[in-house]
């Protein structure tokens, strides 16, 4: 099916009966899933969290620079897609700094020598960025991701934490690198900080995980501080993102835990506050695709988020 416009949400499949490992995991509290066994990835994503370099071309004829206005938010979260004016000056949330960090950026296309140099994340080194993966219709990661991350925002804003994304899709024009995702996060001595992606694997390969930091200490890199508050941030956002989405937890990473630790991502190996990424869902499934390109499902994939968020912030 071709890409038909900003407007376009194909019809979403028909749930399927959830089986009783789903049932059990959306019927925990977050607290509950502290428990959980965490499996370390071998492989997963490309880079941290992407799939194909900037010399890959845009899947289905899709423009060199994809507009990060397609595929917007509904009128029921923020209409143009942009920053609401003014976060709320009070709320539960205040005085809470969160970082939310759109993986990748449309422009990525356009600067195939700035994003393939390698930067140093502590046990190695890889490249600044990726251009991250599409549907087989188009539409592309780094655009999914913020949309999602402008919904986000004005969630948690109206209950007045102090939001910062990483970058804004037009600005900067293209990464920023990984190493830098991670010092955005440090500088602002954020509460919590979330990386929002979807993976680009086979079709048949569905379902969403959360990356958990490893405990890494090596060069700039020492997560050993972070790696506790880290789990117990991903597994509050994994429980609220099952309950709010019915979005099932990966059937091929995390042995259906919808959790898994990586020590081989920049923007958590560099992260010296409390930091996970969550690959919402498989762009490459039929399934996943068809919710991924709606945007009533990414209101509730930042719900889901979102009370992940205030969960973790409300208890530590």
């Amino acid at each position: 099916m071709s890409y038909l416009g900003p407007e376009f949400d194909p019809p979403q499949p028909r749930r399927p009966r959830r089986g009783p490992l789903t049932v059990a995991l959306a019927a925990l509290v977050p607290g509950a899933l502290l428990g959980w066994v965490v499996y370390e990835a071998v492989g997963g994503g490309a880079g941290d969290g992407g799939v194909r370099t900037a010399s890959a071309a845009p899947a289905s004829g899709t423009s060199a620079a994809p507009s990060a206005s397609a595929h917007s938010a509904s009128p029921s979260a923020t209409d143009d897609g942009k920053r609401p004016s003014g976060g709320a000056a009070s709320g539960p949330l205040a005085g809470k700094v969160v970082v939310i960090d759109p993986g990748h950026n449309p422009g990525n296309f356009q600067h195939a020598a700035e994003i393939n140099r390698k930067v140093d994340i502590g046990t190695n080194h890889k490249e600044c960025d990726t251009t991250g993966t599409s549907t087989n219709d188009g539409y592309t990661e780094a655009r999914f991701t913020l949309d999602v991350a402008h919904r986000l925002r004005a969630l948690l804003e109206k209950q007045g934490a102090t939001v910062k994304l990483t970058h804004d899709g037009d600005s900067p024009a293209w990464g920023p690198c990984v190493d830098q995702r991670a010092r955005i996060g440090n500088d602002a001595h954020a509460d919590a900080a979330v990386s929002i992606h979807a993976d680009g694997s086979a079709e048949g390969n569905r379902g969403f995980h959360v990356i958990l930091p490893g405990s890494v200490h090596a060069g700039a890199a020492d997560t050993r501080r972070i790696v506790g508050p880290s789990h117990d941030l991903g597994t509050r956002i994994a429980g609220n993102f099952l309950r709010d989405t019915d979005e099932p937890p990966s059937n091929y990473l995390g042995n259906g835990t919808g959790l898994v630790t990586r020590t081989d991502l920049g923007g958590l190996n560099l992260s010296t506050v409390p930091k996970v990424f969550i690959e919402c869902g498989n762009m490459r499934d039929s399934k996943d695709a068809a919710l991924l390109t709606s945007g009533a499902w990414r209101q509730k994939a930042a719900q889901g988020i979102s009370e992940g968020i205030v969960s973790f912030l409300r208890a530590s």
